[in-house]
């Protein structure tokens, strides 16, 4: 049971076939690089099973972010608590077209409230490649500090830990 989380623009849902589109239009941008990517067309119904599975093996994962008022799916955001992750990681994306609006801060601290309450989570954390300006902005927003620097997957990154509770 993936629960459904509500802010003042948003859901944050589980992901459906009808987000597809949507999902695979940004794995295949330049813009999934910051993610490992581009990706492969075929990939996006994988991408929504797998955080299906997610969700019913480990009891947290990423919710699609759609608009309220229409359903739009616009991005994701959640928990990625990979094999080889060192803890589960607090991370996020956006479609094009929808950076810039506070989406993308409107959810994380929806997704970081429900992994620090109903989760019972401890102050997460977030791999950000140094290239990544918006995404470190927006930890910064988050009230999230640079904690260190790290290689992972033979890729450099900062890990920025969030506060619990809201930023400041």
């Amino acid at each position: 049971m993936i629960p459904t989380l509500t802010t003042a623009r948003l859901t944050l849902r589980a992901p459906n076939d009808s987000d597809a589109a949507a999902l695979r239009a940004f794995l295949q941008s330049p813009r999934a690089a910051w993610i490992g990517g581009p990706f492969a067309a075929t990939d996006a119904p994988e991408w929504l099973a797998h955080g299906h599975k997610m969700w019913a093996e480990q009891g947290r994962g990423q919710w699609i972010v759609a608009r309220r008022d229409d359903d739009m799916p616009i991005g994701r955001v959640g928990l990625l608590d990979h094999t080889d992750w060192p803890e589960p990681e607090l991370a996020w994306f956006l479609f094009a077209d929808f950076e810039g609006k506070g989406y993308a801060h409107e959810a994380v601290i929806a997704a970081r409230a429900h992994a620090n309450g109903r989760l019972g989570l401890p102050a997460l954390f977030s791999f950000i490649e140094p290239a990544n300006a918006r995404s470190r902005r927006l930890a910064g927003r988050l009230g999230a500090h640079h904690e260190r620097d790290t290689r992972f997957r033979g890729l450099d990154f900062h890990i920025f830990r969030h506060p619990l509770g809201e930023p400041a």
